[in-house]
């Protein structure tokens, strides 16, 4: 008797896991407006509300950037990548890095297109430095912040030339002190008799589950440290120079605000210098909570726990410098 193939052991439960999550999805936002008006306390209405928050903002371009890594590993062939990019590494990191300018999207996006492009043969460091750029210097972060601080155009160019720097850095520290073990390069093939488009709905259902569940854990964990941090330590320290930048970067970490909306988040913070606003948002499309989540479950906890205190490093020390040279 002939055994069924893979793909057919699969199916029957294939297509219900989709289907769950986009259940899971509609119960977050029928939840905003179901149980928020029983929620009395002010405590878990403010939990409630950014845990939804985070999970709906965040979901659309967890989709777009799983659907644009599926595309990559089923309709673009290998070879392409190495004839757009230069064979040195060095020089492919800034290289990509500037591609990122192009992706209009958010950190969550940036993950699975990384993972894409690595699986497609790009160089990991050059694949780190797209995933750091893109959710911060694409075309609609840029014009978000020129809206959020129209009466200082310096902060989008310091915005833009220090997370750049960023990005660029960490993926040639990357290239330097990175090791094979600490950082496993996704392989994704194309199953025998499977066409392009099969391929294609499998990838993005695997990613899609995979990620999703990542968000959820880091929305959760946001959440928490939102609620949990009082309001006055915040004035507390607005007025001491050092301190203050390091708050904020800390609250940018924590907070895990979208990259398209962190700019006006980051102007209602009156009290702190501009270069502390710098931080914030030089910070936060690199290293956030839910950003450390879905690093870990896509590239493993020994990436994540490396590549985040790096890049955090970097990225405070490049919004310093640029604040200080620019605002």
């Amino acid at each position: 008797m002939a055994q069924p193939s893979t793909a057919d052991r699969r199916a029957p439960g294939g297509f219900r896991l989709p289907w769950a999550f986009l259940v899971l999805a509609g119960l977050l936002v029928a939840g905003r407006f179901l149980l928020a008006p029983h929620l009395t306390h002010p405590a878990l209405r403010t939990w409630a509300t950014v845990f939804v928050a985070v999970c709906v903002q965040a979901l659309p371009f967890l989709v777009l950037g799983v659907a644009l890594s599926a595309a990559i590993t089923a309709f673009v062939p290998a070879s392409f990548w190495t004839r757009a990019l230069p064979r040195r590494t060095y020089a492919a990191v800034p290289v990509a890095g500037l591609a990122g300018a192009v992706l209009p999207g958010c950190e969550c996006a940036s993950v699975p297109v990384a993972s894409g492009l690595m699986a497609r043969g790009v160089a990991p460091p050059a694949a780190l430095a797209f995933l750091l750029a893109s959710p911060a210097i694409n075309p609609i972060v840029l014009v978000a912040t020129a809206v959020a601080f129209p009466d200082d155009p310096a902060m989008v160019v310091a915005r833009f030339g220090a997370s750049l720097a960023v990005a660029v850095l960490a993926g040639w520290f990357w290239a330097r002190f990175g090791r094979a073990a600490w950082l496993p390069v996704p392989r994704r093939s194309v199953e025998a008799g499977q066409g392009r488009a099969g391929a294609f709905v499998d990838t993005m259902r695997h990613d899609l589950l995979h990620a999703g569940g990542f968000l959820v854990v880091g929305a959760l964990a946001a959440a928490t440290l939102n609620v949990a941090i009082p309001r006055d330590w915040l004035t507390a320290v607005a007025g001491v120079p050092v301190v203050s930048v390091l708050v904020l970067a800390l609250l940018a970490v924590l907070l895990s605000i979208c990259s398209e909306a962190d700019a006006f988040v980051a102007a209602s913070f009156t009290a702190f210098s501009p270069t502390a606003k710098l931080v914030f948002l030089v910070v936060g499309p690199m290293v956030d909570l839910k950003l450390i989540s879905l690093q870990a479950g896509t590239f493993g906890r020994a990436f994540a726990w490396r590549f985040a205190p790096l890049t955090l490093v970097l990225a405070i020390a490049a919004g310093f410098v640029a604040g200080w040279v620019l605002l």
